[in-house]
Order: structure tokens, then sequence, then C-alpha cells
């Protein structure tokens, strides 16, 4: 099997997708929120001055954006850590896993999460990396060791068996012929197949 690492624009339409959903959430439970709000005031016949309605209405606001924060946290890690694949992934045909080749682990989502915000904080460079990158990683892909890959990919197998990603990307493939006597040999190719940033992936959500 030869792997392909999802571009730049995929992954960011991937991610969109991922926001969107976050943000339809987030609007939910802000509408919730605010309606719980106004109508636990109207039960106590409260009466505000300007000064109470200020206050409250910065508490809220930062209990909001808690929330849609922890909300991300747990949409990222826990989708990332147990499948590889956010909602986005899925529709646009991406994976995430270990560099080695092995499938991602809850602990290494989070920390590939931490890379997001770390990600905003820099202006956003860290995404932007992704479409530059050799191996199509992100910032957070370096911090937590992970690649974006496609699920697509050119396989025979008759003659290749799969192998994990090397450190460097690459996938191995491993071939066994026949010499014409009873002992064989094995012959080892390498493939490394990179997508063009201007065809495929996205920010790395």
């Amino acid at each position: 099997m030869t792997y392909i690492y999802g571009g730049f624009w995929r992954r960011f339409f991937a991610f969109m997708i991922d926001e969107m959903i976050l943000t339809a959430i987030g609007w939910l439970l802000f509408l919730i929120g605010g309606t719980a709000l106004s109508l636990g005031i109207q039960t106590r016949e409260m009466i505000f001055d300007e000064e109470m309605f200020w206050g409250l209405s910065l508490k809220y606001v930062l209990l909001y954006q808690f929330l849609t924060g922890l909300l991300s946290m747990a949409y990222f890690t826990y989708l990332h850590g147990t499948m590889g694949q956010t909602l986005g992934k899925k529709v646009l045909g991406l994976k995430v896993m270990q560099e080695t080749g092995e499938s991602m682990r809850p602990g290494l989502a989070f920390l590939r999460w931490v890379g997001y915000i770390i990600n905003t904080v820099c202006m956003n460079l860290g995404f932007i990396w992704v479409a530059f990158d050799r191996r199509r990683q992100g910032w957070h892909d370096k911090i937590a060791g992970t690649v974006v890959i496609r699920l697509e990919y050119e396989a025979r197998p008759d003659l290749w068996a799969k192998k994990p990603l090397t450190k460097e990307g690459i996938s191995i493939t491993k071939q066994a012929f026949e010499t014409g006597s009873q002992n064989g040999s094995v012959a080892q190719q390498v493939e490394h197949r990179t997508e063009n940033p201007g065809v495929g992936g996205s920010i790395p959500p």
C-alpha cells in the first residue's frame, strides 16, 4: 500500500466542517443558557441596574467561552484518539495516524489539540505550515508526532504487504517473488508519494 499525505486545502475544508459542527453546538448551548438565565431572572423578579447587568453578562460570556473550549477539546481528542477521524476528516477521506504507522491514542490526540492552541496564538502559522512541509505536517502534528493521510491508495494484494510508516514518513512495502527454484528471494521497494499542496488537504485539524 502507498500512503498519500493529506494536503493543505483538503485538510482546511475538513477543519471547516468540524468548526461548523462545533459552532452549531455552541450556539445551541448559548441559546439554552440564555433562555435559562432569562427565566431565572423572571422567576426571582430581580431588578437589575446597569452595573449588575454587565457583570452578569461578562460572567456568562466567560462561562460560554470555557464550555466551547471544553467542547472543542472533547470533540478532537475523542474522535482523533479513538477513530483517527473527526466528522470533517471522514467526509474528506482523511485520517490521522502516528508517524510510525500506529493508530492514534487519546493522549496523543489531546497533545495534538494543545498544538491547535499554539497555532492559534501564533496567528495560525502552525496551520499554514502544512502547505509547505514535506510531509504536510502542521506544528500540532510535529508536537504530537502525527501525520494525516488520505484514505486513497494504490494497492496490489498479490504483490504488496502493508508495512508501517518510517519516521521519515515513507511507506515501506515488501514484494516476495519466486526465483524458479525452491529458495525464494525478497525485494524491498520503497515508494514515497506526497500530495501537491494545491490539490489536496486542510489545516489539520
